[in-house]
């Protein structure tokens, strides 16, 4: 396996990821804001939460980059395209499986049929994070699938 360019492509793809699905809120295509989400893990403040959450972001994309690298030398394929299929596959994980366990683990987060309480709690994501706008499921799809073609393309 390739360490350091999966360390130097995981974080130009992590970048580029980030880039993508933060734009795509002032653009109202979705309300999520991943690293502030994240980072709320971590923190009530939520001053401090948005760079606590891309930093959580940044590590989970190196862990995922070394994922998507056993899964390059495992089919022999480090090809843009490989990636990027492999990319639509993270990001249908993150949609159906991910973020419904976030929510469940996530302290500041509102459960799925809970009313309201005194403290003020982030909204869950719901099926395919469709409470966060119906753009939502398309645009994180589309960060995935460039997150892997950029980590396919420039692997090996």
């Amino acid at each position: 396996m390739h360490i350091s360019n999966l360390l130097l492509w995981g974080f130009a793809a992590t970048l580029i990821l980030t880039v993508l699905l933060s734009a795509s809120r002032p653009l109202g295509l979705t309300r999520m804001d991943l690293p502030f989400m994240l980072g709320t893990i971590f923190t009530s403040n939520r001053n401090n939460a948005p760079w606590l959450g891309f930093a959580a972001h940044l590590t989970m994309g190196w862990l995922f980059a070394m994922i998507y690298g056993a899964a390059f030398e495992s089919a022999g394929l480090a090809t843009w395209w490989f990636g990027a299929a492999t990319g639509l596959v993270h990001g249908a994980f993150v949609l159906t499986v991910g973020l419904e366990i976030m929510n469940y683990i996530h302290p500041r987060m509102a459960r799925p049929y809970q009313g309201p309480t005194p403290t003020r709690q982030l909204e869950p994501p719901g099926y395919l994070a469709l409470n966060y706008g119906k753009g939502t499921p398309l645009v994180t799809l589309l960060g995935h699938f460039v997150y892997g073609a950029v980590l396919g393309a420039f692997y090996s």
